[in-house]
Formats: C-alpha cells, structure tokens, sequence
C-alpha cells in the first residue's frame, strides 16, 4: 500500500521506489505528456504531487492492460475535456478490459500448466506415479500422438 501525503511533493526517485518502475519509465511519461499537472523545483526536477501520481497510477495500469502511449494520450486528453467525452474513455477502459481479460486468460492457462507440472513432479519424487517426464522412460503407447 502506497502512503501518500497530500501536500508532501515526490522525486522521480521516490516515485519509482513507491511505483517499483523505473525512472526512465516516469521521465518517459511525463516527457510525453502524460502527467498534466507535473511540477517543477527550481533546478527543473520534476516533483510529484497527489493529483501527478494519480495521473502516473493510471498510466502505468492501463500501460499495463495493453494501452498503447498514443491511446494514453488520448485518454488523458479526453478526461481533460470532461464529462462530455465519458462514452469515448468508456469504449476504450473497455477494449482494454477485454485485452487484458485475454491476457489474464491466457496467463492462467500457463499457470495451470505449470501447476499440473508441479503436482506430477511431486508425485513422482514421492514415488506416487512412474517417471514418465523424460522421453527416455516414455511406454511405446505414450509416444503415440494421433
């Protein structure tokens, strides 16, 4: 859980250890545009406030369902528009759903290929079940693939 103060401003190094990202990854969204109301000390170093790190949080997880930078932008310029464009960020939050949706899907898949992998390893190490893992000790019928 992130502990953020509200009047407190944040370094791109504090951001990127609170948001375990890196800070070219930061620096990168905020050069793009993506972080409308980043601000600025006196030696040009962005700081980071609570409204900035909303902005941030938001990129990072529609990054994280497939969202590309260009569509970013676009959602970050309709919600400066307001509630006017609220079908338009609708339709996109959920194109980006469903991708990642399948992607969660797919990822489960792999997971539970993985568990079974587990569990018959298990069950072979504890003498459950013959070793059947290498193709050396396959029966003539399990190298049968029709």
């Amino acid at each position: 859980m992130k502990i953020i103060e509200e009047e407190k401003l944040y370094t791109v190094q504090e951001v990127a250890k609170m948001y375990n990202i890196s800070k070219h990854t930061i620096r990168y969204y905020t050069d793009m545009g993506l972080i409308p109301p980043l601000k600025r000390d006196k030696n040009n170093n962005r700081l980071f406030d609570r409204e900035s790190l909303n902005w941030l949080e938001g990129c990072i997880c529609l990054k994280g369902c497939g969202m590309s930078i260009k569509d970013l932008k676009r959602y970050e310029e309709l919600c400066l528009q307001g509630k006017s464009t609220l079908q338009e960020r609708y339709e996109m939050i959920v194109k980006y759903r469903n991708l990642a949706k399948e992607k969660y899907l797919n990822a489960k898949k792999v997971l539970d290929y993985a568990e079974h992998k587990v569990k018959h390893y298990e069950d072979i190490i504890l003498g459950k079940t013959y070793d059947n893992s290498n193709p050396t000790n396959w029966n003539k019928s399990e190298l049968d693939c029709k």
